[in-house]
């Protein structure tokens, strides 16, 4: 069942009859499924991507690298569930490497998301330093291409 799955990641209006045609499924069968994933918290809800660079609405989007002191006894995840309640939070990932959580977040400008890192992130008690990174363009998200790629028409300069 895997294999619905994968199409709802891609697209989230695949009906039932879509899926069946698709997997050689049966369509009863996927919609019972999917209620099926809904109910279990498999399927944790539905978005749109949107481009907010077509739209008049001013928006900041930051990608905030977090290091942290573990809690004993808890690890990482009574800091992660703290800083995830944030509205502000869209994403949140416990990565390997330099920095121990990944926090990403919009905003409707760049002093906005700094004083939410600064009012907020940094002052919490396990948190030993922050990192920001304001993303300046999107070029692609969950699969999806934010701009159409056209093919280079050859030139080709005779001297």
């Amino acid at each position: 069942m895997n294999d619905i799955l994968k199409l709802l990641e891609q697209d989230a209006r695949y009906t039932p009859q879509q899926i069946a045609a698709m997997t050689g499924g049966n369509a009863e069968e996927i919609e019972k499924t999917v209620a099926g994933y809904e109910a279990d918290g498999t399927i944790l809800g539905y978005s749109a991507i949107v481009d907010w660079d077509k739209t008049n609405d001013e928006n900041v989007t930051a990608l905030i690298e977090v290091k942290i002191s573990p809690q004993r006894g808890d690890g990482y995840d009574r800091i992660a569930e703290r800083i995830f309640q944030y509205e502000e939070v869209e994403s949140l990932y416990l990565m390997s490497g330099a920095y121990d959580l990944a926090v990403h977040i919009s905003g409707k400008s760049m002093r906005e998301i700094s004083h939410f890192v600064f009012e907020h992130l940094a002052t919490i008690d396990g948190v030993t330093s922050t990192t920001t990174h304001f993303i300046l363009k999107k070029y692609k998200e969950n699969h999806r291409a934010f701009s159409v790629v056209q093919e280079q028409e050859e030139r080709i300069l005779f001297v």
